[in-house]
C-alpha cells in the first residue's frame, strides 16, 4: 500500500503522522512511504532521516495525498485540504467530528475511510489512541494552568502548591477519573494542591480514594456539586469525555459570576466542543482570553506544543492498527479487530458513527453494513 504523511498545516502544531523509525516499520511490511519535505522538523526529524528509513520525500502536499492510498496524520483535515481528499481513501486521523460540522460534510462529500484514533478501542473497552494524547494533556492542563493563574498572565496571583503558612491553591478537576483527569489529578497532587476530582464513575473515584490516600477529596459529578465546587476553585480543568460525541457542558455560563475573579479554566475537551459553555478554540500564540473575569485556556492541540514526546506516544499506539490496516487492506482489519472497526467514522459517503449522526440529525449505517 501506498502510504503519505503530508506536513500538519494547523497553526503550531509539530507533530507528525510518522516518525522515522515508525515509517520503517511500514517500510520493512513491504509497503511504500511517502513523506512530504519538512515534515518532521517540528518532532527533530530531518528529510535525511525518513529517506534512510527507506521514504520517499515529496516536495508539496498536493503530491502526497495524489499519491497516497491511506494518509496518516495527526490532526483532522483543515479546509485547505478538503479538496484534497480522495474517493477510496483511507484517511487514518484524529477526527473528533462531532465538534465540526463542516468536516463531517467534507469527510462525507469526498467519500473517503475515515478511521479515527479517537474512537478505536481496545480489548478492554479503552481508546488506546487517544490514551497518549489525553496523558499529555492533562499533564499539561496543570502546567498550563498554574503559569495562567499567576498575575502577569491575569490570573489570581496564586502559587498552586503554596508555601509553608499559605494555603495552596483549590483544583478542581471534572471529568477526574479518566485519563485526561488522571493525570492532571497527579500533576496537581503532586505540586501540593487542593485538589478535589468529579466524574459520575464511582469506582474511577474510589480508585482516586485509594491512591491518594484521601489526600485527593473525590465528589459525584450534579450540577449542583459542580456550581458548589467551581465557587472555591482557584483553577478549574474540564476533560469530561462521551467518545465520539460532543463533550457535555458542565460549566454554564451562569457559573462564571460565582468563580473567583482571576480564576483559571482549562478546557482541554476544547477539541470535542468544550466541558464551558464560554469557551471556544484558542492557539498556542494566543491560549487565553477572558470571559466574566475568568481567564479561559482553550488550545485545541495541547500535545503540539511538545511534539518530541507526542509523536513518538502517538506513534506508540497507533502503529499496530495502522499495519493492520495496510498489511490486510482495511476491510478485512475492521473485520478481524471488533475495537478498530469502532474507529471507522465515516465510509464512502456514509456516516457510521451513531453519536454524531445524533448530534447533527443525519442518518448513519453501522460499520457491518458498509463493510
Amino acid at each position: 500500500m501506498k502510504i503519505g504523511v503530508p506536513t500538519e498545516i494547523k497553526k503550531y502544531e509539530y507533530r507528525v503522522g510518522l516518525s522515522p523509525d515508525f515509517a520503517h516499520a511500514y517500510v520493512d511490511a513491504g509497503h511504500e512511504v511517502y513523506i512530504q519535505a519538512g515534515a518532521g522538523l517540528g518532532s527533530t526529524y530531518a528529510d535525511a532521516d525518513y529517506e534512510a528509513a527507506g521514504c520517499k520525500i515529496l516536495p508539496t502536499k498536493e503530491e502526497i495525498w495524489e499519491t497516497a492510498e491511506m494518509i496518516i496524520k495527526v490532526k483532522e483535515p483543515l479546509e485547505p485540504e478538503y479538496s484534497l481528499m480522495r474517493e477510496g481513501q483511507i484517511v487514518y486521523t484524529y477526527f473528533h467530528l462531532a465538534a465540526d460540522k463542516a468536516l463531517t460534510n467534507a469527510v462525507l462529500d469526498r467519500k473517503v475511510v475515515a478511521i479515527a484514533y479517537e474512537t478505536i478501542r481496545d480489548r478492554k473497552g479503552a481508546l488506546p489512541c487517544l490514551a497518549p494524547m489525553s496523558e499529555i494533556a492533562g499533564r499539561m492542563a496543570i502546567q498550563e494552568g498554574a503559569k495562567y493563574l499567576e498575575r502577569a498572565f491575569g490570573g489570581r496571583g496564586i502559587l498552586l502548591g503554596g508555601v509553608s503558612g499559605v494555603l495552596p491553591a483549590n483544583v478542581l478537576i471534572l471529568g477526574g477519573g479518566g485519563t485526561v483527569g488522571q493525570n492532571a489529578v497527579a500533576m496537581a497532587a503532586g505540586m501540593h494542591a487542593n485538589v478535589t476530582a468529579v466524574d459520575v464513575n464511582i469506582d474511577a473515584l474510589r480508585q482516586i480514594e485509594h491512591e491518594y490516600h484521601g489526600q485527593v477529596h473525590t465528589l459525584y459529578s450534579t450540577d449542583a456539586a459542580v456550581r458548589e465546587q467551581i465557587a472555591q476553585a482557584d483553577l478549574v480543568v474540564g476533560c469530561a469525555l462521551i467518545p465520539g460525541a460532543e463533550a457535555p457542558h458542565l460549566i454554564k455560563k451562569e457559573y462564571l459570576p460565582l468563580m473567583k475573579k482571576g480564576a483559571v479554566i482549562v478546557d482541554v475537551a476544547i477539541d470535542q466542543g468544550g466541558t464551558c459553555e464560554t469557551s471556544h478554540v484558542t492557539y498556542h500564540d494566543d491560549p487565553v482570553f477572558e470571559v466574566d473575569g475568568i481567564v479561559h485556556y482553550c488550545v485545541g492541540n495541547m500535545p503540539g506544543a511538545v511534539p518530541i514526546t507526542s509523536t513518538a506516544a502517538l506513534n506508540n499506539s497507533t502503529l499496530r492498527y495502522g499495519l493492520a490496516i495496510a498489511n490486510k487492506g482495511y476491510k478485512e482489519a475492521l473485520k478481524q479487530d471488533p475495537g478498530l472497526k469502532q474507529g471507522l467514522n465515516a465510509h464512502l459517503g456514509d456516516l457510521t458513527l451513531e453519536a454524531v449522526a445524533r448530534e447533527y440529525g443525519i442518518e448513519y449505517k453501522v460499520a457491518d453494513a458498509v463493510i
